[in-house]
């Protein structure tokens, strides 16, 4: 499932939301453009390596991708749910909420895989604080979810809270399933990270407040 929007209207443009796409769209455009000796050089300085952290590494991580799949999913998901919350938030509170989510996703990640080589990339973590944030202001939005059923593609309206928590409890299954790999299963995924970003949401959504609830079905929608 890809979720595409939601139904709430916002009565601010997202531009923290685009910009966070824009900007990631445009440090991978920099990957793909870039020899295999200056990609594994640019992985090297940029992505999170557990077993050769560097602080920086958690902010600078969350703007790189591996592929086109994993870029264009992880921003139909910062766009489907995070706009509203950026309306709900405020601009600077909510890219202020969205790094830290992000950051708190790493370290995580960082705990249960301390020792792996595998470079760390994506903005997937700060999404799953944003998904868990979601969860708790607007657990009755609806999500015009993109849908895969066998063969065919389809376009369906989700209820917010089951897809989130949908969502959550396949990261949970997975994360479990990946403490029991081996080191020449290590790679894929970053569950934990997920799990970790997802939960560091809710508490800051709830520590940093957002503004009074306003909307109404007349007002303008992104």
């Amino acid at each position: 499932m890809f979720p595409l929007r939601d139904d709430r209207p916002v009565t601010t443009p997202p531009i923290v939301t685009i910009l966070l796409i824009i900007v990631c769209a445009m440090v991978f455009f920099h990957e793909i453009t870039l020899d295999d000796f200056s990609r594994n050089d640019f992985m090297a300085r940029y992505a999170m390596v557990p077993a050769h952290f560097r602080l920086s590494t958690l902010v600078t991580s969350m703007f790189m991708h591996a592929g086109w799949m994993h870029i264009i999913g992880n921003m139909l998901f910062l766009w489907a749910f995070g706009k509203s919350l950026e309306d709900a938030m405020g601009h600077l509170k909510f890219l202020g909420f969205y790094l830290l989510c992000g950051v708190a996703a790493g370290f995580v990640h960082l705990a249960f895989n301390f020792y792996s080589h595998t470079p760390t990339v994506g903005a997937s973590g700060a999404i799953a604080g944003v998904m868990g944030a979601y969860l708790l202001k607007f657990p009755r939005a609806w999500i015009h979810t993109l849908v895969f059923v066998l063969v065919f593609v389809t376009t369906t309206e989700i209820p917010a809270w089951f897809f989130v928590i949908f969502w959550f409890v396949t990261q949970l299954f997975n994360g479990y399933g990946s403490l029991v790999q081996t080191q020449v299963s290590d790679g894929g995924t970053a569950w934990f990270a997920h799990i970790g970003g997802f939960l560091a949401g809710m508490l800051l959504v709830t520590v940093m407040g957002s503004r009074r609830r306003y909307l109404r079905p007349s007002d303008a929608r992104w």
